[in-house]
């Protein structure tokens, strides 16, 4: 089965289908994703993320991404693949690369697609969602780290003012951050998501005889809403993992995982697992969002940690620098062009 072209969706969309089949994990997973991962953030972290609003704040803004769908047919055409990717049962994309290795940047993914006919448009490209989303979040907790050091230091107190104002406006971007990398990270721990065989097994060679129902929808959405809680999460969430390796690494082992369950989804589904009643299919939802909620605690973490180690502002001044008072962030953070 193939994802149909732009238009064709777009009226696809219009007419057949509901609106819970069309956002990954719908509202209640997405939401639960965001304030689980939120709740179970270190004491190391910042303060003003261990806050009981910050993880409202940020549920909210987890769905967002799938609220602005919609908006237009350019945005739309350009963004919602954004939100999955298509792998081969060999684990290629389309027959394109593997996901094991895939190339740093999307320019060099399309590039790589158009060997085999293929773009990033049809095949999706939620790894690079991810990525470009994290690296946001550890930059502007650069940015909170600098602003925050310079409003305490007495030194520069002539800006004091604006070092306080700028710090509170980078805390709210800091949570919308989270929330979008919250969305796709939660995008990515749902199986259909990672796969060709997305609703339905389609048009493939299928000897086990799997469905070819739409299940997308009735089991991201309406399963979940019946019957997943952010405490049945909570519970099962994993342990912190730091896996001692480049984000990319981590954003593809995570993806590969996710992709090793569509065929246990499918044989779930046949035994009548995703039915209504069937405890089987909640808890495997409830795991997997577990899972999502896990690597986003994780991914927050890890930029948090980076966050250390960039460069703010222009013309560009180390964290670290402005940390230890050898250089005032000012001129740099108000901009002198």
């Amino acid at each position: 089965m193939k994802r149909l072209a732009p238009l064709a969706l777009a009226a696809a969309l219009a007419t057949a289908l509901t609106p819970s089949s069309v956002f990954a994990w719908g509202a209640t997973g997405h939401r639960i994703i965001g304030e689980a991962a939120m709740r179970s953030l270190p004491a190391d972290a910042p303060a003003f993320l261990r806050t009981p609003q910050a993880a409202l704040d940020v549920g909210e803004f987890s769905r967002e991404p799938d609220r602005a769908k919609g908006a237009g047919r350019t945005f739309d055409a350009d963004l919602d693949p954004g939100h999955f990717l298509d792998l081969n049962d060999d684990g290629t994309v389309l027959g394109g690369p593997a996901l094991a290795a895939l190339p740093p940047t999307r320019v060099e993914f399309e590039t790589a697609l158009r060997a085999v006919n293929q773009n990033s448009w049809k095949s999706g490209y939620l790894p690079y969602s991810i990525l470009e989303n994290y690296q946001r979040l550890a930059k502007d907790l650069a940015y909170w780290r600098v602003l925050t050091a310079a409003e305490a230091n007495p030194a520069w107190s002539a800006h004091k003012a604006f070092f306080s104002n700028d710090r509170r406006r980078r805390e709210a971007q800091v949570l919308q951050d989270i929330g979008e990398l919250s969305h796709f990270v939660g995008d990515g721990s749902q199986p259909l998501h990672v796969t060709v065989h997305f609703n339905g097994w389609g048009d493939f060679p299928n000897p086990n005889g799997y469905t070819n129902a739409k299940i997308h929808g009735p089991f991201e959405s309406d399963l979940v809403q019946a019957n997943v809680t952010e405490a049945g999460v909570m519970a099962k969430m994993l342990a912190p993992k730091d896996c001692h390796c480049a984000v990319q690494q981590r954003v593809l082992d995570y993806l590969s995982s996710t992709g090793r369950l569509v065929v246990p989804l499918y044989e779930l589904e046949k035994a009548g697992g995703l039915a209504p009643g069937d405890p089987r299919g909640p808890a495997f939802a409830t795991q997997q969002i577990a899972v999502g909620a896990s690597e986003l605690r994780d991914l927050i973490v890890e930029a948090w940690k980076a966050s250390a180690g960039e460069t703010v502002g222009y013309k560009p001044i180390a964290v670290a620098d402005v940390l230890a008072g050898k250089v005032d962030p000012y001129q740099s953070l108000y901009g002198i062009d």
